[in-house]
């Protein structure tokens, strides 16, 4: 993959992180976003320390700014973008529907919808102008884009949405040479899953702990899901800790 280009959302820990870095081994060049400087000179570091080039942009992808701030730098620094990767996102803690407070509502929809879709929409100006034309780009869906965890209204709606963004993702972008696909992701052992392992509320009411799988493999399919030509394109593929409670789930 020498000479392509990868920007990655939420890019300083768990699964973005673990992307950044397995697309860096892979020859990518990666702009890696996030709202933390801390982590995303600790994730630029470890690249560094395998030979790989990232570059961190300081950033709230559900501000229009900060998106444009974000593309810029990816197109001043590499020339292009080839590959986007909607990672950001965010959840609550487990609240009843007919508690759940507005601003906690609007704040997941800004970052796991609304950031997608100005990523989405700056990618897509990018990769049209671009020589050569076109690009990939990956939205991190989830499980919950099909069955819903208890008492998550937010994060079920949202990630349903996504899965509405990806089709029409991949339908205007036709025209352009601009793929998109979808990973659904169940239970990656990263520090913000890291409390099912030990406790997650089930449709029956009880606290149960849940298989989980290393974060590694999905990053290794994120870079699958990236390297396959243009003319070919994984649609959906979910990605799951083989025992964890979905099939079946409710």
């Amino acid at each position: 993959m020498a000479g392509k280009v990868a920007i990655v959302t939420g890019g300083g820990t768990g699964i973005g992180r673990a992307s950044a870095l397995a697309l860096g081994r892979d020859g990518y060049s990666v702009v890696i976003a996030g709202r933390r400087p801390g982590p995303l000179e600790q994730a630029v570091s470890d690249g560094a320390a395998g030979g790989s080039r990232l570059v961190a942009v300081t950033a709230d992808v559900a501000d229009p700014g900060d998106v444009r701030r974000l593309f810029d730098t990816a197109v001043g620094s590499f020339g292009r973008v080839d590959v986007l990767f909607n990672n950001a996102g965010r959840a609550l803690p487990p609240v009843p529907l007919e508690d759940l407070d507005v601003a906690d509502w609007q704040s997941v929809v800004d970052v796991n919808l609304t950031a997608a879709f100005l990523c989405t929409q700056a990618a897509f100006r990018v990769m049209k102008a671009q020589d050569p034309r076109g690009g990939r780009i990956i939205n991190n869906g989830s499980i919950s884009a099909h069955s819903p965890r208890p008492h998550s209204a937010p994060y079920t709606a949202t990630k349903h949405a996504v899965t509405g963004l990806t089709k029409a993702t991949s339908l205007d972008g036709r025209a352009y040479d601009i793929a998109c696909g979808q990973i659904d992701i169940g239970n990656a052992a990263t520090e913000l899953a890291s409390m099912l392992a030990t406790g997650a509320l089930q449709p029956d009411g009880s606290i149960r702990g849940e298989p989980m799988m290393d974060v590694a493999v999905v990053a290794d399919a994120v870079v699958h899901m990236a390297s396959l030509p243009l003319n070919a394109n994984i649609q959906f593929m979910t990605v799951m800790a083989t025992k964890m409670p979905f099939i079946g789930r409710g």
